[in-house]
């Protein structure tokens, strides 16, 4: 069926994961709904506050709280990195959730210094939980270029929140050298690029193996999507800040940094492994990797042309595209398919443990509401371009459309979440029947 889990002592903390994948599910759904709710609030020009404060709970509400959940996950199951909790793990939970509802109320508020004092509060949790894996990953039996993956992501987060909070004082004080929008796309950029994609790949290369399943990628090679996406991340962060012409120097490098990774993807396509028992096909979880790739291609050819093109209304217009395929179609949506199977694996480990290493326990694989799931796929699949589409033409009924589509698959996800999870805090006596 499944591996036998690790000691009880040794398994994924079970509640702290929960935590974070709660407060992601909401961030997005107040997201998607801000949007549904208010389409025409937040087309046209993209920098104003509703709008900063949306992307916000999409980066640090949905993504990176799901990535810091998802870690406390993968560190015991695949990486082999145990990750005991303790009470600051707990603190760096707090930092974050404090952090996210204070820079997503100032925004709305307009007020920018309270944002930059929270901001550096989500700085504090990330740095704290950050301290900690990496320590424990340096000690770890784990490939370095994997681990090299892991570490640049924090380094580089932390190098995008210290931004993060220089442009929120700066809009108060006003200190900052350069033109306002060059600060903000650097920022951008080296927190999307720099730590969301980067811990993405490195996370990835042991993921996807587990999802496919195949066998798992090693070697000098997986060290070069390590080493292309810092290098051209901290040169597009460079060259942006200064807006400097070779700035699509940089993006090639970037583009070369997923393509490495992507070449990875094909090699371990190409190298499957028996399918356990009772694993059904297709897998939505696959089907949203294979999409969220799609949109990593679209964002790519939209960034290299918009690293290019001269500052001009349609410039602006493909600027949007650009963020919603970046953000919403690769990252949110990887997100959406690395926890289709990450997380009935971590339900399963617990339900086994519960018992006594005894069982029976459901099949991680039966644990997933199909249906839903196949919903879920189909909604993304039409609100991401619908939401990017809008934005970019300044068609509102197609934002609303996205938006609606996008916060009716958030409420499923939301429903199936629940589903799965509950597995993992059943007592031995209790039985549960699994939807089909």
């Amino acid at each position: 069926m499944t591996a036998s889990p690790p000691p009880r002592t040794q398994l994924p903390p079970r509640l702290l994961p929960v935590l974070y994948f709660g407060t992601a599910h909401l961030a997005l759904v107040l997201a998607c709904s801000a949007v549904a709710l208010d389409p025409r609030g937040v087309s046209g020009f993209f920098y104003h506050a509703q709008m900063l404060g949306i992307v916000h709970l999409v980066t640090l509400g949905w993504i990176t709280s799901s990535i810091l959940g998802s870690i406390y996950i993968v560190g015991p199951i695949a990486l082999r990195v145990w990750l005991p909790v303790t009470w600051r793990d707990y603190t760096a939970f707090a930092f974050v959730v404090i952090g996210i509802i204070g820079m997503v109320g100032h925004f709305w508020l307009q007020s920018y210094s309270g944002m930059a004092w929270s901001a550096a509060t989500v700085g504090t949790g990330i740095l704290v939980a950050g301290s900690n894996v990496v320590r424990r990953i340096r000690g770890a039996k784990l490939p370095q270029a994997i681990g090299a993956h892991i570490v640049f992501a924090f380094v580089n987060v932390l190098g995008a929140a210290t931004m993060g909070v220089l442009i929120g004082f700066d809009k108060v004080y006003h200190f900052l050298p350069g033109f306002v929008l060059a600060n903000v796309f650097a920022h951008a950029h080296l927190a999307a690029i720099g730590w969301a994609s980067m811990m993405v790949v490195g996370l990835a290369y042991r993921l996807l193996p587990m999802v496919l399943p195949a066998e798992m990628p090693k070697g000098p090679r997986l060290w070069l999507s390590a080493m292309l996406l810092q290098t051209g991340i901290w040169g597009l962060f460079i060259t942006l800040l200064f807006r400097h012409r070779f700035v699509w120097v940089f993006a090639v490098t970037v583009i070369a940094g997923f393509a490495a990774f992507l070449s990875q993807v094909v090699w371990i396509l190409r190298h499957p492994r028996p399918r356990p028992s009772g694993l059904r096909t297709p897998d939505p979880a696959v089907w949203h990797a294979a999409a969220a790739f799609a949109s990593l291609a679209l964002a790519c050819a939209l960034g290299l042309w918009l690293a290019i093109a001269e500052p001009s209304p349609a410039a602006l217009r493909i600027a949007m595209a650009y963020g919603v395929f970046g953000l919403v179609g690769f990252l949110a949506q990887m997100v959406i398919g690395m926890q289709g199977r990450l997380l009935p694996l971590f339900a399963w480990y617990w339900a086994y443990a519960n018992t006594g290493y005894k069982g029976p326990v459901p099949s991680p694989h039966e644990m997933a509401w199909r249906g839903g799931q196949e919903l879920v796929f189909v909604l993304w699949l039409f609100g991401v371009p619908a939401l990017a589409g809008g934005l970019a033409f300044d068609a509102v009924p197609f934002v609303s459309a996205g938006a609606w589509c996008l916060l009716a698959a958030t409420l499923l996800d939301t429903i199936n979440l629940v589903r799965i999870l509950r597995h993992a805090f059943l007592t031995p006596g209790e039985s549960l029947s699994t939807p089909s």
